[in-house]
């Protein structure tokens, strides 16, 4: 009995966030029933943990690439399940990094059977980053851009990718990050609630994001060859104006998106696209759980009446593609990308597009954690976002391959 178990993440305890990674234990008794707990403290100190309940094979070891869990947060052969299946004690609590130069440390730990977790027998730490090595992070303050741009290793040329997040606003750069780190120029940008830019604003002017684009083309490592648009709910509306009204876009990604402009007009020069009619007081609050449904409070998009919100998408010369959950909660992104898809298909546009059952509104990079709901920061109010544990993980992981494979194709 005097073996040590060991613990160990390959091939390294270091790796990208995307990274996925073979957590194996080595020195078990055969046949040992042992519980797997993974944990991550974030940034404001709440704690995420995930548990998986395994039998060691007859010479004593697992390997949960091979191994398959008989329960907890998850079951069956899950390589990467004590990650995806990571879970704040508090509810409602969504796993986002704000500051990318620091690591998500993980620690894995293996405790003696199936009940109470009262013996350790073994742990170690799994580094998980969001910037590669030698990834560049620059604060962007010029003229009136607020952005963060992150610049890979070497003297390219890159494909070059702005990166736009939803209506709960900020500067968010961990997606950034990481595109960066796979060898793309990308420009987080920031356009409502954050520094002064006011939090819901009155209108979002086309000539803003005209400014990111040329601040973006005129970087020495992008390629000319035109840029990219990555944009999530909000900002994927926002990502087919930008490829639709401005030169110079190759390719654009909507990520739970629609083809209208959504809750703030857009002005151009010379003119304005409305937001899509919609009425708050069709939100559906949960008495219970008091958290916000905000599926119906569009106007039906199928009627004409609301059709000078829409983007006119048809008019781009860029390619497109568009993702969405069959389980969104939050609206119906899968509706709305169908109408935009269709719109594009009958002007003979070259158009992509995958639904995922069971996926939620929320598709980030892979193995960050499920959030089925939380605080939407400018709303104040708790909302659904829906989603399937195993379903979104596995949408999350397919989803990154195809945005990257798309981008590197068409730029």
């Amino acid at each position: 009995a005097g073996m040590a178990v060991q613990v160990t993440v390959l091939p390294s305890p270091r790796c990208l966030f995307d990274d996925p990674v073979q957590i194996c234990v080595a020195g078990l008794p055969p046949q040992q029933a042992v519980t797997l707990r993974a944990s991550l403290v974030d940034e404001s100190g709440e704690l995420f943990e995930a548990h998986a309940r395994y039998r060691a094979g007859s010479s004593g070891e697992l390997d949960l690439s091979s191994s398959p869990a008989l329960g907890g947060s998850y079951s069956g052969v899950e390589p990467m399940g004590l990650l995806w299946s990571l879970q704040s004690k508090a509810p409602y609590k969504r796993l986002a990094k704000r500051n990318v130069l620091t690591p998500f440390c993980v620690d894995l730990e293996v405790y003696e059977g199936h009940g109470d977790m009262s013996r350790l027998l073994g742990k170690c730490t799994n580094e998980r980053w969001f910037l590669g090595e030698g990834v560049k992070r620059i604060s962007v303050r010029e003229g009136r851009l607020k952005a963060t741009l992150f610049l890979p290793p070497g003297r390219g040329p890159f494909p070059g990718l702005i990166d736009l997040y939803g209506s709960g606003g900020g500067l968010v750069e961990y997606r950034a990050s990481l595109l960066a780190s796979r060898g793309f120029v990308t420009l987080a940008l920031a356009y409502m609630a954050f520094e002064d830019l006011p939090a819901m604003p009155e209108i979002l002017e086309l000539g803003y994001f005209e400014e990111a684009v040329s601040f973006l083309r005129k970087q020495q490592q992008v390629k000319d060859a035109g840029i990219g648009i990555l944009g999530l709910s909000k900002g994927a509306d926002l990502a087919l104006s930008m490829a639709t009204f401005l030169p110079g876009i190759k390719a654009a990604v909507s990520i739970s998106g629609s083809g209208f402009n959504s809750f703030i007009p857009l002005q151009g020069n010379g003119f304005t696209v409305p937001p899509h009619p919609y009425d708050l007081r069709r939100m559906k609050t949960n008495e219970e759980s008091g958290l916000v449904d905000f599926s119906d409070v569009l106007d039906d998009h199928r009627d004409p009446a609301t059709w000078d919100c829409r983007i006119p998408v048809e008019r781009s010369l860029a390619k497109f593609l568009f993702l969405s959950g069959l389980d969104d909660t939050n609206w119906k992104s899968d509706l709305y990308c169908q109408d935009a898809v269709q719109r594009l298909q009958q002007y003979g546009r070259q158009v992509e597009f995958c639904s995922y059952s069971g996926a939620g509104h929320l598709l980030e990079p892979p193995y960050l954690p499920l959030c089925q709901a939380s605080i939407h920061k400018v709303l104040g109010l708790f909302v659904r976002w829906g989603g399937q544990w195993r379903e979104h993980a596995k949408a999350q992981e397919d989803a990154w391959r195809r945005i990257q494979a798309f981008f590197w194709q068409h730029l």
